[in-house]
């Protein structure tokens, strides 16, 4: 029973993550001693440091690359390898490991480099697109891809001087121009993937219009045929039944006119960060509150016309499982796009100096 009860709770894995990350910090404090004590940069290459910090890149450790150039700054951190990490960093989209750039003293030298082969400063590195690998880990579809790849030519262009946004490469092509030609497909991908989105969440939300308009003109029990009022206007039940069939109809309609308005929209590149995921923001939302509020009114109106309790139970319980099933398929999404949009930035910008020497 115990042995089942760690394994329950994955203690052994735990330990064994700490035990690992004990025994890595162990020999970073050794490797880091041993590059204090070297006297020239020739014991620093031939030991493979500069090696093992661009290998740091790729998995994005800052950790590592921080004690490590920190050990002897003056051998380990040369403008050679600062300008081919952050470049590194960025083909990669490793956020964490350019966001070390506003923590160096000399950003602006930095930032100003340029590759002597392909004449492509920073703001051109962001403009090449990365892997589908890499481009895979963004959670979404091409519409979030494409926004993420804005994200990070906005982010690399305020870190750069005015100057480089105009200096063009080998191919006479400056960043904005290189940017347009790397990602048409990826927006053609992210034009699909929007309107094809869209097109069936406002299918969902036009049916709701429909049947919520209906129903607040065919209220539960009827009118009275000789004033017209409803026959169950004093009932409670009967009131949360109107409400909740009106916000569901106001609601629908906002997340069709919002769907609509993705279905019609330009799709230029700059329409990725903002314009087009807020308008899906809003679009889910309101669907997914008519949704619940539709659910709400249907389970009002049954427990007016059938008022024994069991059965006003079971339906709200069965009202409760379209509900369940749309935040299963759609919730996350909503989130992604939230969070992407609006959520904390993916880079660091009060990163303060940690390099010294």
């Amino acid at each position: 029973m115990p042995s089942n009860l760690l394994q329950l709770l994955d203690v052994k894995h735990i330990y064994k993550t700490k035990l690992a990350h004990f025994q890595y910090l162990e020999l970073l404090s050794i490797m880091c001693k041993a590059i204090e004590n070297a006297s020239d940069g020739e014991q620093i290459n031939n030991a493979g440091v500069h090696d093992a910090i661009r290998e740091a890149v790729y998995k994005g450790n800052v950790e590592f690359i921080i004690k490590i150039t920190n050990a002897n700054p003056e051998l380990v951190w040369t403008p050679r390898l600062a300008r081919s990490l952050f470049m590194l960093a960025i083909e990669l989209r490793q956020a964490e490991v350019l966001s070390l750039i506003h923590g160096v003293p000399d950003i602006q030298v930095i930032a100003c480099s340029i590759d002597p082969d392909t004449k492509n400063n920073m703001l051109h590195r962001a403009a090449s697109i990365p892997s589908s690998k890499i481009l895979d880990l963004i959670p979404g579809g091409a519409a979030l891809q494409m926004q993420r790849e804005l994200q990070w030519f906005k982010e690399v262009g305020s870190i750069v001087t005015p100057a480089q946004h105009i200096l063009t490469n080998k191919n006479l092509l400056r960043p904005q121009q290189l940017f347009t030609e790397n990602h048409k497909d990826l927006v053609i991908a992210g034009e699909k993937w929007m309107k094809d989105t869209s097109g069936s969440c406002s299918v969902v939300g036009a049916l709701i219009v429909t049947i919520t308009f209906a129903a607040a003109f065919t209220v539960p029990g009827g009118n009275d045929q000789n004033i017209g009022f409803p026959i169950f206007r004093n009932k409670k039940l009967f009131k949360v039944f109107f409400i909740s069939d009106a916000i569901s109809l106001f609601s629908s309609t906002t997340s069709v006119l919002m769907f609509l308005g993705i279905l019609t929209s330009r799709y230029a590149e700059e329409d990725f960060l903002k314009s087009l995921p807020t308008k899906m923001i809003i679009g889910l939302s309101t669907l997914f509150f008519s949704i619940a509020t539709m659910m709400i009114a249907f389970c009002a109106a049954v427990s007016v016309m059938l008022p024994e309790t069991w059965i006003a139970l079971l339906v709200c319980l069965l009202a409760s499982v379209p509900i369940a099933s749309f935040v299963r398929m759609q919730f996350h999404l909503l989130v992604d796009i939230l969070m992407s949009t609006y959520g904390p930035s993916i880079f660091k910008r009060n990163i303060k100096p940690w390099l010294d020497g």
